[in-house]
């Protein structure tokens, strides 16, 4: 991994994030590892128990744990009622990247009604079409295509190669990632004899404060009305979105997530990876979806979780189970007439 430039003392961690020290307060930190791999420049943590064992052996600089792990670190600790929320806040802190300053690059293509506040970056053969409105601080990577009428707020970050169509707005503090498309044509479709009528999409979409799009992440706008994303809604790669879908505050997807046309989900929602639903159905606050499910129906209750994936098993297990359930009909038949004879 990139190295970090920054180096700081321990016991400033552990002032800065309110965090408990055990160990050598003057341990200098310049990066982050993982328990298996840093070393003792590093700091690492334990959320999981699967590595456990990994901590008795660690070589890194600090380790970021509860108090429950901490008698079983060999190193320096930092004890957190959270380590992995610790852990993520600490790491920020040794992001290497490089910072950009504000600037618009001389490939750039800025349409004359276009507003670009103060503190912009606009990258390399970045186009900004016309009627579109940059907020201060934002920054718009390079080959990114802003087409007409976009609004971007406040210190939102478009990385690279990032497609905004007509008419779509994003909050403040939003970070799109690469290939990421947000305003396509959603599939709206009508059958006339023999061939297919477009529908048109009418709508377009409206994403909110401090949401994340992962890469290659559609988000198609609305046909009638707009598609929502709420606020702090986080989105992995290649999920799809289709339109008049509203997400709601809070949701979080892992990749390959696809969510049908006219989905209302509601707030702190979690899909898994590959899940997904069909349209015009409704998913309570708080509800869990997990990896490769399918929901097909409405989700009244909050707080459930929902799985409807077979989890793999060995192929001659896989079988046996395929072959019970060829036969579960005929075997269904059978118990309802067993039941008719015997009267019940």
């Amino acid at each position: 991994m990139q190295k970090s430039t920054v180096s700081l003392r321990l016991c400033e961690l552990a002032e800065q994030f309110g965090l408990r020290l055990e160990g050598d307060a003057d341990t200098l930190v310049e990066g982050v590892g993982t328990l298996s791999d840093a070393d003792g420049t590093q700091i690492s943590f334990l959320s999981n128990p699967i590595y456990r064992e990994q901590l008795k052996t660690t070589r890194a600089a600090a380790v970021i744990v509860s108090e429950a792990d901490a008698i079983d670190c060999p190193v320096n600790t930092l004890i957190a009622d959270n380590p992995y929320l610790s852990y993520a806040k600490i790491a920020e802190r040794f992001d290497p990247r490089r910072p950009v300053s504000p600037g618009i690059h001389a490939s750039a293509s800025i349409d004359p009604t276009a507003s670009i506040g103060r503190d912009v970056y606009i990258g390399a053969n970045a186009v900004i079409g016309p009627g579109c409105k940059i907020a201060d601080a934002c920054f718009i990577g390079p080959g990114c295509v802003l087409i007409a009428d976009c609004r971007l707020d406040r210190g939102s970050r478009l990385v690279a190669s990032v497609t905004v169509c007509e008419g779509v707005q994003i909050g403040r503090r939003t970070i799109i990632h690469p290939g990421a498309v947000i305003g396509s044509d959603g599939f709206g479709l009508a059958f006339d004899k023999d061939h297919w009528v477009k529908i048109p999409q009418l709508g377009t979409v409206r994403i909110g404060d401090d949401c994340e799009v992962g890469a290659n992440t559609s988000i198609d706008r609305g046909a009638i009305g707009d598609t929502i994303i709420e606020d702090d809604v986080r989105l992995d790669n290649q999920i799809q979105i289709g339109h008049n879908v509203l997400v709601g505050a809070h949701t979080a997807m892992a990749g390959m997530v696809g969510i049908s046309g006219s989905t209302r989900i509601g707030k702190y929602c979690m899909f898994g990876g590959s899940s997904g639903t069909v349209g015009h159905i409704q998913i309570a606050d708080r509800t869990t979806v997990q990896g490769l499910s399918i929901v097909t129906k409405s989700i009244t209750q909050p707080g459930m979780v929902w799985s409807s994936a077979i989890p793999a098993q060995p192929l001659r297990e896989w079988n046996r189970s395929i072959a019970h359930l060829r036969r579960l009909e005929k075997l269904a038949r059978r118990v309802l007439n067993l039941e008719k004879q015997s009267g019940k």
